[in-house]
Order: structure tokens, then C-alpha cells, then sequence
């Protein structure tokens, strides 16, 4: 029987306001309040909660046959969480059905995967607490930003204990392979690779509501049926959308979330069944191990991280961001830490893309240049202060010994306190023993009593 993984993202950065060039020493917050605002209650209305009642529906109405999984951002939470609580409160509903698995990814949606393995280690930690904190989940299935993905990539997933990964499926490395199938990674043998079948993804996200499609218009029971005629030994199709696409890209009024909640009942008819990743995973084995050494991700025709990384902009805005990573780990700084958090996110390198890869509507400025100009100087100022708590006086090799005297000093205050609290332990076991009631064995009494002494003094007169 085939199985059908639905994953819907969700993630919003924080947008950066107008910061000029005289602001920096002077201003140290650089968000656009309003915007966020703005965007995330606009989405929110439109998509997010309707769409997230529709999943409810379909959960409840196929009596928990139809499963899904959601990748959402740490960043997104928060904003969710300021604007929008009563979606946090939809999110948890849909994780207590347990027909809805949360996965794996970077807090911020960042780029550190590329840039400096141990910040990209330490955020998928962060994210994943956030998670278990506010759904009681802990993720099994790891999908990076974007869905970026390579061989060294690969280790590093595995080395966080992840045992399923999720990746684009694309054409230049499967060449006549067929994505329907559970591969495993070349460099870490035990990882399971899920791929995305981008054909039958963007037949809805791009092609529901387009006239001109040969195929218009798309309803429930045909797409099933394009599933289900797949050959019998292709058992899994990975759909993998952004949530916004439902109610913003595609209005209700396409009748999409009415598309939705029709799947169960047609694929319940033509034997197809919902899963969440984890439970595929478990059933299913890899056919074929899969070699990526090149970055790819689900951006663009390419398919790989020239979206962020294509041009000097981009580069120079990553190198100088990355360069201060260790500094800004050392600090206790809330605040510096936190826009640490929000200025690695991704859409921020996407909106200085050029030529195919330019972000055009998506971007909040007027040019590639514009968005270069506005993050150099926010930049500028974060690494201003960072550098008051860490000048540059003190080199990175110094640091670094630093950094590693600091973590052996952590591991030998672990071990102190479990040995104290050993050693505490003891004590008490011993005063336990020490202050035990002591059993005293009865003595028989003796049969005769002894005689009082008579006093000494002088005889009494006659």
C-alpha cells in the first residue's frame, strides 16, 4: 500500500527596518515591528489558522487515517507567539491528535549547514527544545533550512542521533531514479533519505489555480488517482509545501481547502494511506544508498544554494555574520544573543539574490543592493557590540583556547557535582546507620536481691 507524507513549513523571519548609516553606535534594534506584525496577523487570518482547522477536520473526520508533519521555525514560534497565541493553541491541538509530527530543522532557518557546523549543531539543539518545551515532542526527522542537503551535511544530521532526513528530490542527482523510493546516505550509512516528489508538490501549489495547465482544473479524486497508478513498488510520495500557500497563494475562494479535506475519503477508495515520516521510516527500508557531494536544496530551477550564496553580496554578508559566531557564543548577553538568532536567517542573503535567483516580489527592498546596504549596516552595529564584550584584540586562536578551557572547566564541574552528590549521598546512608534504634538483648533478673549496706557512724548511747 502507498503512503503519502504531507509536510507544510512554516517560517517568517524577523524583518529589518531602515537602518542608515548614521545609525550604527546609536540604534541597537533593528526590526520593523510593524511589518512583522503586519505580515504574521495577514497570514495568519488567511492561512495559517483556516488551514490548520482543516487539518483538525480531515484528522477528525477520516477518524485519524489522514496524517501529516509540520517544519516550523523557531523564529516563526516567536513571532506566532507575540502576535497570533491563539495559533500556538490550534499547533498544539493538532500535536496532542498524534496524527501530526513535528520535525527537526534550524532555529532561525539559517545557513550555518554551510557555514560553521558547530552553530548549525547548536541551533537544531535550540529549536528542538523549543519544541519539546511547547508541544511536548521530541523531533525524530531532521529537514534543514530549505531543505538543504550534502554529503558532509549528511554526518552531521547523523551525529545528532537523527535517523530519517528529508531532502528535494532533484533531477540532476537522481537522474532516471524515481524519488518515490527510501534511500540511505553514502557518507552516513544508517540515515534514511526521504525525497520530495516536486512534480505532484507543485501541481498543487503552483498549478491549482492556473487555467492554462493542461491538467485544470485539479481535483481530489484525479490527483489521487495519479498517485495510486504510480508502479506498485514505489510505496512513498513526500509532498512538501509551505503552509502559506493555502488561503494566500491559493485563496479559499479556489475551493483549495475544500481540495484538502476531500484526499482521505478518495485515497481510503483507491488504497492509499497517510503517514507521518517517522512511521514510513519505520516501515520501509532503503533501496540504494545516494552520493550528494554539491549542496542542494528545493530553491530555484537549479536546486542548489546559489539562492544565498551567488553572488560576492551574499558572500561577504555571510562571512562577515559567521565570523563573529564564536564571540557572540562566549557572551551571556540576552539580548545580543537573540539577534544573533534573527540575523541568521536565510531570507535576509535570499533578498540580495541577483539575475534568476532574485527574490523580486518576495523582497521587502527596492534592489539586491538595497537589502546588501541595510544588513551591512545592522552588521555593522551587531558586531560593534559584540566586540565590547570580546574585542578583536584577542585572536581567534587565543579564543579558541579559551572556548576549550572553558568546556573542560564545564566537564570537570559535571564531574565534581555528581561526585559530591555521591558523596552526599554516602553521608547520609551513614548517618542513617549511625542513627538506627539499637536492639538490646533482655536480661533475666536475679533471685535474690542484694542487701542495702548498713551506714557507718558511732553506736547509738545506752
Amino acid at each position: 500500500m502507498k503512503s503519502v507524507c504531507f509536510y507544510f513549513k512554516i517560517h517568517q523571519p524577523f524583518r529589518l527596518k531602515r537602518y542608515r548609516f548614521f545609525d550604527i553606535g546609536n540604534d541597537h534594534y533593528y526590526y520593523d515591528d510593524f511589518a512583522n506584525d503586519e505580515i504574521i496577523n495577514r497570514l495568519a487570518e488567511q492561512s495559517y489558522i483556516p488551514m490548520a482547522n482543516t487539518l483538525l477536520e480531515m484528522i477528525q473526520a477520516s477518524e485519524g487515517a489522514f496524517k501529516c508533519a509540520i517544519a516550523i521555525s523557531g523564529t516563526a514560534i516567536e513571532q506566532l507567539q507575540l502576535y497570533v497565541p491563539e495559533f500556538i493553541d490550534l499547533l498544539k491541538k493538532l500535536a496532542d491528535t498524534k496524527c501530526v509530527e513535528f520535525l527537526s530543522g534550524t532555529y532561525s532557518h539559517s545557513l550555518a549547514s554551510l557555514e560553521d557546523p558547530e552553530e548549525f549543531m547548536r541551533e537544531v539543539k535550540m529549536h528542538d527544545s523549543l519544541l519539546q518545551r511547547l508541544f511536548g515532542v521530541r523531533p525524530k526527522v531532521f529537514a534543514n533550512t530549505e531543505l538543504i542537503y550534502d554529503d558532509d551535511i549528511s554526518t552531521l544530521i547523523k551525529a545528532m542521533d537523527f535517523k530519517t532526513c528529508l531532502t528535494e528530490g532533484t533531477k540532476h542527482i537522481l537522474g532516471w531514479k524515481s524519488p518515490n523510493y527510501v534511500y540511505s546516505s553514502a557518507a552516513a550509512p544508517d540515515l534514511k533519505l526521504f525525497l520530495t516528489n516536486s512534480k505532484l508538490s507543485h501541481d498543487i501549489s503552483d498549478n491549482f489555480n492556473n487555467p492554462e495547465w493542461d491538467e485544470y482544473p485539479l481535483t481530489a479524486d484525479k490527483y489521487v488517482d495519479w498517485i495510486a497508478s504510480l508502479p506498485e513498488e514505489e510505496q512513498i510520495v513526500n509532498l512538501y509545501l509551505s503552509m502559506d500557500t493555502f488561503g494566500t497563494f491559493l485563496p479559499a475562494s479556489t475551493g483549495i481547502f475544500d481540495f484538502l479535506k476531500a484526499l482521505p475519503r478518495f485515497a481510503r477508495e483507491k488504497g492509499v494511506q497517510f503517514a507521518t515520516p517517522s512511521e514510513a521510516s519505520r516501515r520501509l527500508k532503503s533501496i540504494d544508498a545516494l552520493s550528494i557531494p554539491y549542496p542542494i536544496s528545493d530553491v530555484d530551477e537549479a536546486r542548489d544554494v546559489s539562492a544565498w550564496k551567488g553572488n560576492d553580496l551574499q558572500r561577504e554578508a555571510l562571512a562577515k555574520l559567521y565570523a563573529v559566531g564564536e564571540r557572540v557564543n562566549l557572551c551571556t548577553d540576552r539580548r545580543l544573543k537573540l539577534d544573533w538568532e534573527y540575523l541568521q536567517s536565510s531570507d535576509h542573503f535570499y533578498y540580495m539574490a541577483t539575475g534568476k535567483n532574485a527574490a523580486g516580489a518576495f523582497s521587502p527592498y527596492d534592489s539586491p543592493f538595497a537589502a546588501f546596504t541595510n544588513y551591512m549596516n545592522v552588521l555593522a552595529d551587531f558586531t560593534v557590540r559584540v566586540e565590547e564584550q570580546y574585542p578583536e584584540e584577542i585572536g581567534n586562536e587565543e579564543l579558541n583556547s579559551l572556548l576549550l578551557t572553558i568546556r573542560n572547566q564545564e566537564g570537570e564541574i559535571e564531574a565534581l557535582n555528581k561526585e559530591v552528590k555521591t558523596l552526599r549521598q554516602n553521608i547520609l546512608t551513614a548517618d542513617d546507620s549511625v542513627n538506627a534504634p539499637v536492639e538490646i538483648e533482655d536480661r533475666p533478673e536475679s533471685s535474690s536481691k542484694a542487701k542495702p549496706k548498713a551506714k557507718r557512724g558511732r553506736p547509738a548511747k545506752s
